[in-house]
């Protein structure tokens, strides 16, 4: 079983791109984030056209988080919206099918240490963890993945060590993330990677990906059970390259590979 995830930072402005994606990796499940789509407006033709379904729970020109099956898949969605924190926007949607529960993420970006939207993202977080801590009580095979926004540790920025307490790179939001993870998680990425130095997103200013200015924040987490099936995880960089004068996302896909 193959799971992934992908800000894609405006899904219709990506279509092709996606498209050539399905086509290479075919995902069993892919979660993307930043959709930038209501429900009613998501081009759920295109993906049709191209043998997949998604489940979507949207939001006008902004924000929005899905998750992409092939057609056919038995999948239930359990949960659109973060309890406690939908005025925070349409950052989260859990679906169960076959043996395993998998979200589709989008945490809040903070802004900087001293707007308002910080301590939102601390608050939201802290509800993250209570929504997670919850789901395994009934679904101990899970996994999320998404764009969170934190970057885990200084091997996982260009600055290094420089960039600690920098904007992703605080104190408090790595804290917030060591919780989250600390509720019966996984890094996949890194736990089979563990010598790795590979980033997810770069600025789409200042030639950031040529010169390798990138961060990971980009991650697919996963509990006990999921982590005994993890075979391989890789980070995409390749979907960060202009293909055919599509211009990519500042993210790259990540995917995990689980045996069945």
């Amino acid at each position: 079983m193959r799971i992934a995830t992908w800000n894609i930072n405006g899904v219709r402005a990506r279509l092709n791109f996606v498209a050539l994606w399905l086509a290479e990796r075919k995902p069993d499940v892919l979660a993307l984030q930043e959709l930038k789509s209501e429900d009613e407006s998501f081009p759920h033709g295109f993906f049709a056209d191209l043998g997949y379904e998604v489940h979507t729970h949207g939001q006008k020109s902004w924000n929005g988080v899905g998750l992409v099956v092939p057609q056919g898949r038995d999948i239930e969605v359990i949960q659109r919206g973060l309890p406690g924190k939908e005025d925070n926007g349409s950052r989260l949607i859990t679906a169960k099918f076959d043996s395993i529960t998998y979200t589709s993420v989008y945490c809040p970006n903070g802004k900087n240490p001293d707007h308002a939207d910080f301590q939102m993202k601390l608050a939201w977080f802290d509800a993250l963890t209570e929504y997670w801590s919850d789901l395994i009580q009934e679904h101990p095979a899970s996994a999320i993945g998404g764009d969170f926004n934190i970057v885990p540790t200084s091997r996982d920025t260009w600055r290094g060590k420089e960039g600690d307490g920098e904007m992703f790179h605080t104190t408090s939001e790595r804290d917030r993330l060591r919780s989250f993870v600390d509720a019966n998680l996984h890094d996949l990425y890194r736990e089979l990677n563990p010598g790795s130095v590979q980033h997810s997103w770069w600025d789409y200013r200042g030639g950031a990906f040529e010169r390798s200015q990138g961060l990971r924040i980009d991650m697919i987490y996963g509990t006990p059970e999921i982590r005994a099936r993890t075979e391989s995880v890789q980070i995409d960089r390749q979907y960060r390259e202009r293909k055919e004068e599509m211009t990519p996302s500042d993210h790259v896909p990540v995917f995990a590979d689980l045996a069945d």
